[in-house]
C-alpha cells in the first residue's frame, strides 16, 4: 500500500514526529522515510527516548553519534531523558511524547512495532500509542529486534537509501560492536521490503491508522498540467 501522507485539508506539508528508544533506533527503522518527508518540506522532530548508555563503547559518545545524524537527516533532535533499559510505559513516558507531539503540532507519528525482544522498544511503542490516541495518522516500524513483524505500508526510498546508510554510519560506536547497525543486512532489507512492496527498494511499516489524502492537486501542479497541454 502507498500513500500520500495526509495533514492539512489541502494535501500540503506536514509536522512529524518519529520516537526510538535509543540512539540509531528511528535511522534504522524510518530513516529513508523522514528524509523523503525532509525533501518534500516537512517539519520533521525525532524523539530519542534514552541516551544509549548501555551500548556505549569507550571513548565515544552515543549522543554526538545522534546529533550528527540528526543532522545528516535535517531533522530536529530531542532526548526523553530516560535510562537506557528502563524506559516506562506509562504516564511518564507519555507525558513526555504528548509534550513533543504538542510542540510540534504532529499530524503523523513514527514508532517502535509493539511486538519486539527489547523491552525498551515495547515500553515506547506502547507510550507513543497512547500519546497518539489522537493522531491521524500512526505508523509502526521495524528494527533488527521486531517480531512477528507484518507490514501494511510501503515507502519507495530509492532515492533516498543510500543517505540513510551515511546517517547510519554517524552511528560508528554501534557499527564497530557488529550488532543492530550492520550496514549490508539493513541494505539488503530494504532491497527485500522493496520486493514485497513491488518498487526497488522501500521501508515497511505495520499501521494503527492511517489517513489517506485525496485531495486535489496543488496549483503549482495543475499549471504543469496546462503547460503540457499547450504544447500538444
Amino acid at each position: 500500500m502507498f500513500t500520500r501522507y495526509a495533514g492539512s485539508p489541502e494535501g500540503g506539508l506536514v509536522n512529524v514526529v518519529a520516537i526510538g528508544a535509543h540512539p540509531d533506533d528511528v535511522e534504522l527503522g524510518c530513516g529513508a522515510t523522514l528524509l523523503r518527508h525532509v525533501a518534500r518540506g516537512d517539519e520533521v522532530t525525532i524523539l530519542v527516548m534514552t541516551a544509549g548508555q548501555r551500548g556505549l563503547l569507550e571513548g565515544m559518545s552515543r549522543p554526538k553519534e545522534q546529533q550528527a545524524a540528526a543532522a545528516l537527516l535535517g531533522v530536529q533532535l530531542r532526548w526523553g531523558g530516560f535510562d537506557d533499559g528502563a524506559v516506562p510505559d506509562g504516564a511518564e513516558a507519555i507525558t513526555v511524547i504528548d509534550d513533543v507531539l504538542a510542540a510540534t503540532s504532529a499530524e503523523i507519528l513514527y514508532t517502535h512495532a509493539v511486538e519486539d525482544t527489547h523491552q525498551d522498544h515495547r515500553a515506547t511503542a506502547t507510550a507513543s500509542l497512547a500519546a497518539a490516541r489522537r493522531l491521524p495518522t500512526v505508523l509502526q516500524f521495524e528494527t533488527p529486534s521486531s517480531q512477528h513483524f507484518e507490514p501494511t505500508v510501503y515507502v519507495d526510498v530509492a532515492d533516498t537509501i543510500a543517505e540513510k546508510l551515511t546517517a547510519l554510519r554517524a552511528h560508528l560506536s554501534q557499527v564497530l560492536r557488529l550488532g543492530p547497525v550492520e550496514l549490508e543486512a539493513i541494505e539488503a532489507q530494504a532491497r527485500f521490503r522493496g520486493f514485497q512492496g513491488r518498487v526497488r527498494w522501500a521501508e515497511a511499516f505495520e499501521t494503527t491508522r492511517l489517513a489517506w489524502d485525496l485531495a486535489t492537486p496543488s496549483e503549482a501542479s495543475a499549471a504543469r498540467t496546462l503547460t503540457m497541454a499547450a504544447s500538444c
